[in-house]
């Protein structure tokens, strides 16, 4: 969500990490002045909703990471899909709430692709 992607991009700049936020509420020139910060290297982070993960190509993606698991396998697919690129070697990273983790079998089972979960209670997230 919008919120998310703003609440998501105030604690990681609290954390010292660079990032900017790409979602609907956005003009496009800022959209645009973002992508091409991360494109370029500058910018560290991108927080983006689902307004990114189809049409655009970054090449080199090395990780996609999400903070909210999308509703249809066919979104999260296309989310990923964003990393790994040309041979390159890519990761795809889900936050996964107790409350979706039945919905996230639906979606390995339908990509027909399992992948290992791993208990992060014990991960000190600073502030998230």
């Amino acid at each position: 969500s919008i919120y998310s992607a703003d609440n998501v991009v105030d604690k990681l700049r609290k954390n010292g990490i660079d990032a900017m936020a790409i979602h609907s509420k956005k003009s496009q020139g800022s959209r645009t002045d973002a992508l091409e910060e991360f494109k370029s290297g500058k910018l560290r982070v991108l927080v983006a909703t689902d307004l990114i993960s189809r049409g655009i190509d970054i090449q080199f993606l090395p990780y996609v990471i999400n903070y909210e698991l999308p509703r249809s396998p066919k979104e999260y697919i296309h989310r990923i899909g964003r990393t790994g690129r040309a041979e390159s070697p890519g990761e795809a990273i889900s936050f996964i709430a107790s409350a979706d983790v039945d919905h996230f079998k639906v979606i390995q089972k339908k990509m027909g692709k399992w992948v290992t979960m791993i208990d992060c209670e014990s991960i000190n997230l600073h502030g998230f």
